[in-house]
């Protein structure tokens, strides 16, 4: 809806409001006529014409009338590939049309990547702050000054050609990523998994293979996601608690999905030196092809963490890379990393950095530290899963410190160690 309003107005917050206010509309006229056979056609011209009222009302619509692309006759929602113009028939699906709009090269890369997150995929901003690890009124002072240059510069949000989409694609891989990231662990609610947000991603990274079948990190990208959700069914038991890694059920996993995910890492590795999302690609499928979490390959997975950490330079990345460090060196070697993360200030309000903490500190045999660090990630989660998971955490180390646990000595390597899963799942 929001992007067929979009080619009506050319401006933001006039589609927005006038999709609110089909909506509004809607509620009004459906409770006495009954839901039309197609409801979203409904409303998208509901939404058009709205847009167009808001127009003539603020005494613009002469200005706009080169721009604008007029409503069907037949009351209809204009087809997905059915105008004519710049870039139409480039890019066969709205969402992802308007997704290469918003991700406009005269914006700031992080504000491409908010900007429609939040306007395209519905993304709250909380949410979008957490993923930038940044604080929720700095989000949204930044998704308002992304609006406003885009109306003090006139930026045209028309469809960018073939030619132009290259300079747009790292932008709307990171889009679809976090989207993904999102889905795939909640940043709130009660649920650990958002199924629609994972499965629009999914369609989305379909679509951009489709449209750039010669670009390896778009199959890298399709790749990393297909092997995340080849094992979304398992990442909680039956009364919907958070399942480690190592104690997921494997045989459930989807052996077509990794299978897939496996075509598409090799087909990105041997397009040329692998990007960020070739490189995440191939760790995942790595975890999603070990038989059992003892027999991952961890030094391998180190190996490609460096050469990630190398061409994205990523404290998320870092911490990340410790996870296999200490299942490869050790959990002491692990934790003079995650420390010295701790200490550059990056990943401040970052869950996952205390959490992984804890958990070294854990195997270290070091419990009242552990405690201390589990209570820092459960102050700083929003998901009702993770935090019923993190209280467990806190407990079970208040009780193994209670019974004078003193593990000093580091298990060896490839034995139990924090869970890959604490760190975002595109990561």
């Amino acid at each position: 809806m929001l992007a067929a309003t979009v080619r009506v107005t050319r401006d933001l917050d006039t589609a927005e409001e006038a999709v609110q206010d089909a909506y509004v509309q809607a509620l009004r006229t459906w409770a006495g006529d009954g839901v039309p056979a197609r409801p979203g056609a409904w409303l998208t011209t509901v939404a058009r014409r709205t847009a167009l009222n808001l127009m003539r009302r603020q005494q613009t619509l002469e200005s706009k009338l080169p721009l604008l692309v007029e409503p069907r006759d037949d009351g209809q929602a204009e087809p997905a590939g059915g105008a004519s113009g710049p870039g139409r028939g480039v890019i066969p699906d709205d969402r992802l049309r308007l997704i290469f709009t918003c991700c406009h090269p005269a914006l700031a890369p992080e504000a491409q990547v908010a900007l429609t997150l939040r306007l395209v995929c519905g993304v709250p901003t909380p949410d979008i702050a957490r993923a930038f690890l940044v604080a929720d009124a700095t989000m949204a002072a930044r998704l308002t000054r992304a609006k406003k240059k885009i109306a003090t510069a006139r930026i045209t949000y028309a469809v960018p050609s073939a030619a132009d989409l290259p300079e747009r694609v790292d932008a709307v891989l990171t889009v679809v990523h976090l989207l993904f990231s999102t889905g795939h662990t909640a940043r709130s609610g009660r649920e650990l998994v958002r199924d629609d947000l994972c499965d629009r991603a999914l369609d989305l990274a379909h679509l951009l293979r489709s449209l750039l079948p010669d670009e390896p990190e778009a199959t890298g990208l399709l790749a990393l996601l297909l092997a995340h959700d080849a094992r979304r069914a398992t990442r909680t038991d039956a009364h919907g608690r958070l399942l480690r890694l190592e104690q997921q059920d494997r045989s459930k996993w989807d052996r077509a999905l990794v299978a897939e995910a496996d075509r598409l890492v090799v087909a990105a590795l041997r397009a040329g030196p692998p990007g960020r999302f070739a490189l995440q690609a191939a760790i995942a499928a790595l975890h999603a092809q070990a038989p059992t979490y003892q027999a991952t390959d961890w030094p391998q997975i180190l190996t490609l963490y460096d050469e990630l950490l190398r061409v994205w330079p990523s404290p998320v990345v870092a911490l990340n890379r410790a996870v296999a460090l200490a299942e490869v060196e050790g959990p002491a070697a692990a934790l003079v990393e995650v420390e010295a993360l701790e200490g550059d200030g990056r990943l401040v309000g970052y869950q996952y950095l205390p959490s992984t903490k804890a958990e070294l500190l854990h195997r270290l045999g070091r419990d009242a530290e552990a405690a201390n660090a589990y209570q820092a990630a459960l102050a700083l989660s929003s998901n009702a899963v993770e935090e019923h998971f993190l209280i467990e955490r806190v407990h079970a180390t208040t009780l193994s410190r209670s019974n004078g646990s003193n593990r000093s000595e580091s298990p060896p390597a490839g034995g139990r160690g924090p869970s890959a899963r604490r760190s975002p799942p595109a990561e």
